[in-house]
C-alpha cells in the first residue's frame, strides 16, 4: 500500500470569529458529481471548537470553491458535556436520517479534558444539521469510566457498528491516557452495547494513544486507520493501519500504511485523523498534519499495483 500526497487543502486563517483557526478531523460527505462537501473541526480565539465545512472540486485541483458562513454545530452552554468544543466525528444513513456524530469536549481541573460522543440529525427542511440531545449519545460508563473519543459507524445486518476510543486510565498529563479502541453495537444508531473490549491495544509501555479509527469494508476484509503516539520517536501522531475478518479481532499492520510524515512543510511532524473513502474509482484520504490541524488538512491518493 502506498498514498500519494497531492495536496493541502485547507486551513483556516483568521476567516471569521468562530473559525480563526486550524482545520482537523476532516470527514467527507459524498455529494453527486465532482464537488464534494469535506466537514472539520475549526477554533475560535478561545480554542474552542466548532464544526464546519468546504465545498471542494475533486476534477480541478480540489479546488475550495465555497467556505461555510456560520457553524455547522458549536459549542454548548456552559456546564453541558460540549460547553469547551464540538469535534468532527462521522457521519450515518439512519432510516433515511442522516446522523452526525461529534465529539464534546470538557477542560477538566484534575485531568486535562474529558470527552463524550454527541449526536446531530440533518433537519431536512432546513438543511441544517440540529443536535438531539443536550446530553451525549454515549459518555462515561462502567465499560468506560474515564474518557472517550472519536467513533466510525458501519451498518451490516440490521446492526450499527461503532469503533471508538477509551481511556483506560488518566492523569496530570497526555501521556497518562492509555487511549484504546474499543467496540460497540446497536439496533437503532442511538442506544449502544458495549463490549467492554478492547480490539486494538497499545503495542509497547511507550505508547499511550490509538485514535480516530476509520474502519471501511472490502468485501469480506475490514481496513481501520488510525493515528498512534507515545514518548521517544513517536511523540507526535503517526498514522497506522490494520485488518480484520469479523471486525473484532484486528491485526495491526502500521509499517504497511504506506504513508508517512514529508521531509518539510505542512506536515513534515505530524500525521493523524484519516479519513479513507472512493471516488470516482479512486481511493482516497484525507488527513491532517501538523499540530493536531493547527496546519490544516491534506488529500493522498492510494496507488494501485
Amino acid at each position: 500500500m502506498t498514498w500519494k500526497k497531492l495536496k493541502h487543502i485547507f486551513v483556516a486563517e483568521g476567516h471569521s470569529k468562530w473559525m480563526h483557526s486550524h482545520g482537523s478531523n476532516p470527514v467527507i460527505f459524498p455529494q453527486e458529481g465532482n464537488v464534494q462537501r469535506i466537514y472539520f473541526s475549526c477554533r475560535d480565539k478561545l480554542s474552542r471548537s466548532h464544526i464546519a465545512y468546504v465545498d471542494v472540486d475533486f476534477e480541478d485541483d480540489f479546488k475550495v470553491l465555497n467556505i461555510s458562513e456560520n457553524p455547522v454545530l458549536e459549542p454548548g452552554s456552559l456546564g453541558l458535556f460540549d460547553d469547551s468544543g464540538v469535534v468532527m466525528g462521522c457521519f450515518q444513513e439512519v432510516n433515511q436520517r442522516t446522523f452526525l456524530y461529534y465529539l464534546g469536549w470538557n477542560l477538566k481541573v484534575t485531568v486535562p479534558w474529558m470527552n463524550s460522543i454527541g449526536l446531530a440529525i440533518l433537519n431536512k427542511d432546513t438543511g441544517k444539521f440540529e443536535k438531539n440531545s443536550n446530553a451525549p449519545v454515549l459518555d462515561r460508563s462502567h465499560e468506560d469510566p474515564y474518557s472517550i473519543s472519536y467513533p466510525c459507524i458501519l451498518f451490516e445486518n440490521g446492526l450499527y457498528r461503532m469503533w471508538y476510543g477509551s481511556n483506560l486510565s488518566w492523569g496530570k498529563d497526555q501521556s497518562d491516557m492509555n487511549h484504546v479502541i474499543k467496540y460497540a453495537e446497536s439496533t437503532d444508531a442511538i442506544n449502544w452495547n458495549r463490549k467492554n473490549e478492547v480490539i486494538i491495544d497499545l503495542l509497547h509501555e511507550n505508547e499511550y494513544a490509538l485514535s480516530k479509527p476509520w474502519v471501511i469494508k472490502d468485501e469480506d476484509l475490514y481496513r481501520m486507520w488510525y493515528s498512534y503516539r507515545g514518548r521517544g520517536k513517536i511523540s507526535s501522531y503517526r498514522i497506522g493501519y490494520a485488518e480484520s475478518l469479523d471486525g473484532k479481532k484486528w491485526m495491526r499492520k502500521d509499517d504497511e500504511v504506506g504513508i508517512d510524515v514529508s521531509s518539510k512543510g505542512w506536515d513534515s511532524e505530524m500525521i493523524s485523523y484519516p479519513c479513507v473513502f472512493d471516488f470516482n474509482s479512486n481511493r482516497y484520504m484525507l488527513y491532517n498534519g501538523n499540530g493536531y490541524g493547527r496546519a490544516g488538512f491534506g488529500i493522498a491518493l492510494l496507488e494501485r499495483n
